[in-house]
C-alpha cells in the first residue's frame, strides 16, 4: 500500500476537514448554555484528562480478555479498533489547539510523531503480506478437509490427497518460522537448482508465492523496524510540558498507542525477522501504562511457551493450525484400512476440529485486512492533514 495512492484523494481530506470544525462547533456550542465564563484553559486541561481517560478505558477493555482469547483474531482487530479511535481523538485534540501546535516545541514533538506513524506503514504492508500467508494455509487446511470432510467411508486415496496438503502446509510455515530475509532468499535459490523431490517442488510453489506477494523488501526487518518507531522516544520532561501547556503529554501517549499496537501486530501475525525485544519507555504514572504494561507482559509470557518458541506468528489462530495439522498428520500416518470404527470416530473428530478452525479464518481474515488497510489509510490522511494544518498557524 504506497502512501502516494491515497494523497491525491482530495475527498476525503475535504470531509476530513468538515468534521474537524463541527466536532469543535459543538464543543463551544455546548458550553453556551453554562453560566461559567469559556475559559480556554480550563478547557485544554479537561481535553487532556479526556484523552487519557479514553486511552486508559481502550487499554483496560483489550487487558480484560483473559489468556484464552489474547492475541486471536478478534483481539487484534479490537487493537486496531483502539487505535483508530485514539487516532482520530488525538486528531481533533491538535486541531482544536492547532496555534499552540504550531509553536516550538510543539511542532517538533508532533512532526517526530507524524514521522514514526510513516514508519508504521512498512509494518502495516508486512502484516498484510503475513495475513496473505495465512491464507495460504488456510487453502491447505480446506484441501484437507475437501478430502475427508463429509464422506461415508474413508479410502486410501482421500488420506494420500489430505496427506500431500499437510505436508505443503508444514513446509509452507516451516519457511515462515525461519524469518531471515537472507535465509529465505538462500533457500530458495537452492530450491532453483533441484528438481529430484516432489517435496522440492512443493516448496518452490510456495516459495514462489511469497516472493509475488512481499510488498516489502527482502532486507526489511520487522525488528528494526519497530526498533526505529521507538527510538529516542521518552516521556515529556518538565520544560516541556510548561512550554506546551501539557499538550506534549498526548504526543507521548499517542507514540506508546503506535508503538504498542505495531509490535503487537509484528508479534501476531508472520513477518520477515520478527522480533520482540524493543524497550517501551512508559512513566507508570500514566494512567495507560498498567494495562499497556500487563498486555505487554503476557505477550512476552505466551511467546516464551515451549510450544510457541519457534512459531512464526502468536496469533491463536496459527496455533491451532498447527496444533490441528499435527494431529490430523499423525492420524493419517496411522491408520489402516480399512478403518476401524473407533478410528473412523477419532478421524471424523479430527475434521470436525479443523472445520471449525477452518470457519474462524475465514469469518476473520477479511475483516482483519480491511482494518490493517484502514490504519495504513488513516495514517496516511493525518500525516497529510497534518502537514497542511499544523503548518500554518491558527488565524480565527
Amino acid at each position: 500500500m504506497p502512501a502516494t495512492d491515497y494523497q491525491g484523494s482530495s475527498a476525503s481530506f475535504t470531509n476530513i476537514g468538515r468534521s474537524i470544525p463541527s466536532l469543535r462547533r459543538d464543543q463551544l456550542h455546548s458550553m453556551e448554555g453554562s453560566t461559567t465564563p469559556y475559559d480556554p484553559t480550563t478547557s485544554l486541561e479537561f481535553e487532556l484528562e479526556t484523552f487519557q481517560k479514553q486511552v486508559t478505558g481502550r487499554f483496560l477493555d483489550l487487558s480484560s480478555n483473559g489468556q484464552e482469547g489474547l492475541l486471536s483474531l478478534s483481539w487484534i482487530r479490537r487493537l486496531l479498533d483502539s487505535f483508530l479511535c485514539c487516532q482520530e481523538e488525538f486528531r481533533v485534540l491538535l486541531y482544536n489547539h492547532r496555534a499552540q501546535v504550531c509553536k516550538s516545541p510543539m511542532e517538533r514533538l508532533v512532526s517526530d510523531y507524524f514521522e514514526r506513524s510513516v514508519k508504521a506503514l512498512d509494518v502495516c504492508n508486512a502484516v498484510r503480506d503475513g495475513i496473505e500467508q495465512i491464507r495460504q494455509w488456510q487453502k491447505m487446511l480446506e484441501i484437507v478437509l475437501c478430502a475427508l470432510d463429509n464422506q461415508r467411508s474413508f479410502g486410501e486415496g482421500q488420506f494420500r490427497r489430505a496427506k500431500k496438503a499437510l505436508i505443503d502446509l508444514a513446509i509452507g510455515m516451516l519457511d515462515d518460522r525461519d524469518s531471515s530475509a537472507n535465509t529465505v532468499a538462500q533457500r530458495n535459490r537452492s530450491f532453483g537448482r533441484s528438481n529430484a523431490s516432489k517435496d522440492n517442488q512443493h516448496r518452490r510453489s510456495i516459495g514462489h508465492f511469497r516472493s509475488l506477494s512481499w510488498s516489502v523488501s527482502r532486507s526489511w526487518s520487522a525488528a528494526r523496524q519497530l526498533q526505529a518507531i521507538g527510538n529516542n522516544l521518552s516521556p515529556p520532561r518538565g520544560n516541556e510540558l510548561v512550554s506546551t501547556n501539557g499538550l506534549a503529554v498526548p504526543v507521548f501517549t499517542m507514540n506508546m498507542v503506535l508503538l504498542f499496537v505495531m509490535w503487537a501486530l509484528v508479534a501476531a501475525i508472520p513477518c520477515q525477522d520478527r522480533g520482540l525485544q524493543v524497550h517501551f519507555p512508559i512513566a507508570r504514572h500514566f494512567t495507560w501504562a498498567a494495562p499497556m504494561l500487563s498486555l505487554h507482559d503476557r505477550i512476552i509470557d505466551e511467546s516464551k511457551k515451549r510450544d510457541r518458541k519457534n512459531a512464526c506468528g502468536l496469533l491463536k489462530e496459527i496455533h491451532q493450525i498447527e496444533k490441528c495439522a499435527r494431529l490430523m498428520n499423525d492420524l493419517a500416518d496411522s491408520v489402516n484400512f480399512p478403518l476401524t470404527e473407533e478410528k473412523e470416530g477419532e478421524v471424523r473428530q479430527r475434521v470436525q476440529e479443523l472445520s471449525k478452525v477452518c470457519e474462524t479464518l475465514r469469518d476473520g481474515l477479511h475483516p482483519l485486512e480491511r482494518q490493517v488497510r484502514e490504519v495504513f489509510h488513516r495514517i496516511v490522511r493525518s500525516r497529510t492533514e497534518g502537514l497542511d494544518s499544523f503548518g500554518r498557524p491558527n488565524n480565527e
